[in-house]
């Protein structure tokens, strides 16, 4: 992380990622497509997210979250930028002759050789199926459905820990804690996503919020009745309101999953709270 001399107020407590680790600038043409802004909006243009619009323009960047080029060997072109997401991207150029884009484990490198499939081995950047995996292996990009692509532990310095198999399940350690079971046949890569400094970044003014496309998050405190629930009142009043949403939804405790379809597959609940409910 880089960090500044205070010549102003915000640079005070400014801090940046350090880039010297990227070594190529532009994004590889063939693997990008463009991208709409959605502002939190849905197909009927009403307002679902709060909060987003506006920011740079992107480019979006194809990834392969299958890893389904099986025995054929790659090598890290390059490892690059993502204006998508907080993990970096490694360039894999195929003995075949095909380009990807994978996500970068730490530790990986120019030059350095990856591989999917059954038969890879058990070494940073390499996908296999958590079958093949030996247990205590620490992984990311872990698929939830077998041959889907990889859904979960994608985030900069996110990983799991593979615990112990049983039957046709895996079970895995998530980052929050909790302990679930994966299929045996799921794809998983070996390592921890790089770009771990990524949590102790401190954007420090609002115009490095509008520049990623987040806008001015109000407190309800500070509107008027007719806006919030929380509005309105003499001075910083809260009244006798619960906490909730402008729609009046409840703030805390309040369940909204509608549908528990996962839930048979989780062994050990992230919190406390959960754990001993389910128990």
């Amino acid at each position: 992380m880089k960090s500044f001399k205070p010549y102003t107020p915000s640079r005070r407590f400014i801090t940046v990622e350090d880039f010297s680790s990227l070594t190529k600038k532009a994004p590889e043409k063939s693997l990008t497509r463009g991208m709409r802004k959605k502002a939190g909006r849905n197909n009927f243009g009403l307002l679902v997210v709060r909060h987003q619009g506006g920011g740079h323009k992107r480019a979006y960047r194809t990834i392969d979250f299958k890893r389904d080029k099986f025995g054929v060997p790659g090598k890290v072109a390059a490892l690059e930028y993502d204006p998508n997401r907080s993990a970096r991207l490694a360039l894999i150029f195929y003995t075949d002759g095909e380009k990807r884009y994978i996500i970068q484990p730490e530790g990986l490198k120019v030059g350095d050789t990856v591989q999917s499939g059954p038969e890879a081995d058990i070494k940073t950047g390499n996908a296999l199926p958590l079958d093949r995996i030996p247990e205590g292996t620490t992984l990311h990009n872990i698929e939830l459905i077998p041959g889907t692509g990889a859904r979960l532990v994608r985030s900069a310095g996110a990983s799991a820990q593979l615990m112990a198999k049983e039957g046709r399940f895996a079970q895995v350690r998530m980052p929050s804690g909790e302990i679930r079971q994966f299929y045996r046949e799921c794809m998983a890569t070996v390592g921890q996503v790089g770009n771990i400094d990524h949590e102790n970044r401190v954007l420090g003014n609002a115009g490095r919020s509008r520049h990623l496309g987040i806008r001015p998050d109000v407190r309800g405190t500070a509107m008027n009745a007719v806006d919030h629930p929380h509005g309105g009142g003499r001075g910083r009043s809260k009244g006798n309101n619960q906490p909730r949403s402008p729609w009046n939804q409840p703030a805390k405790g309040y369940k909204t999953r509608s549908k528990k379809i996962w839930d048979w597959m989780i062994l050990k609940h992230r919190s406390k709270q959960a754990a001993a409910a389910s128990a």
